[in-house]
C-alpha cells in the first residue's frame, strides 16, 4: 500500500478511537456513569488503554459474561459499542500487519517492555481496587489472591504469545525488510 493510503487508514482508525473515548463516557444516565466509571474514569478498563483485547474479552464473555461484561451493561452500552470496543481491534490489527512492516526490537527487549506495560496495568487495577473497594472486572472478585496472581501471570503469557505471533506474522508478510538505519554497517 502507498504511504498515503497507510496514513489515511491510520487517520481513520485514530478517529474511531477518539470517537469511542468521547462517546463512551457520554452514554447512560449520570448515575450509571458515576457507578461505572468511579475511581478512574474509563481509563481503568484495558479496552481504552490498549485496544488489543479481542481474544481475552470474548473468551471470558462466552465462558461467563458476568465475569467481564455483566448483562446490566447492555442497558448502558448498545451492542454496536461493545463490538466497537472489543471486536474491531482484530481486523484493525490484521490490516496493520498487511499495511506496513513493523520493526521489532530484540525478543528479550520486546518482552521486557511488554512485561513493563502489563505490570503497569496490573498495578493500576490493584491500586483502583484499594481506592474503591471494587474490582475493575467482576472476575477478580471471584478469585483468591493466588487466583488473581495466576490470572495476571497467564495474561502476560497470552500477551507475550500474541506479541510473538505479531512478530511472526510481520516476518511472514514482509520478510527481512529493514530500514537502512537498522542494518549493520
Amino acid at each position: 500500500m502507498t504511504k498515503t493510503s497507510t496514513c489515511i487508514y491510520h487517520f481513520l482508525v485514530l478517529n474511531w478511537y477518539i470517537f469511542l473515548n468521547y462517546y463512551i463516557p457520554q452514554h447512560g444516565t449520570d448515575h450509571e456513569r458515576s457507578q461505572l466509571f468511579q475511581g478512574g474514569v474509563q481509563s481503568k478498563y484495558l479496552t481504552l488503554l490498549n485496544l488489543f483485547v479481542f481474544l481475552a474479552f470474548w473468551s471470558l464473555f462466552f465462558y461467563d459474561r458476568n465475569l467481564i461484561y455483566p448483562k446490566a451493561l447492555d442497558n448502558i452500552f448498545p451492542v454496536w459499542l461493545n463490538h466497537a470496543m472489543h471486536t474491531c481491534i482484530l481486523p484493525f490489527s490484521l490490516v496493520e500487519v498487511i499495511l506496513r512492516p513493523h520493526h521489532y526490537p530484540t525478543k528479550s527487549t520486546g518482552l521486557i517492555l511488554l512485561a513493563a506495560g502489563v505490570f503497569s496495568y496490573i498495578t493500576r487495577v490493584i491500586w483502583l481496587h484499594f481506592q474503591t473497594g471494587t474490582w475493575v472486572y467482576p472476575l477478580f472478585a471471584t478469585l483468591s489472591p493466588l487466583g488473581i496472581a495466576a490470572f495476571f501471570s497467564l495474561s502476560y503469557i497470552l500477551s507475550a504469545s500474541i506479541y510473538l505471533l505479531g512478530e511472526k506474522l510481520n516476518y511472514w508478510k514482509w520478510g527481512g525488510m529493514m530500514q537502512p538505519w537498522m542494518k549493520k554497517k
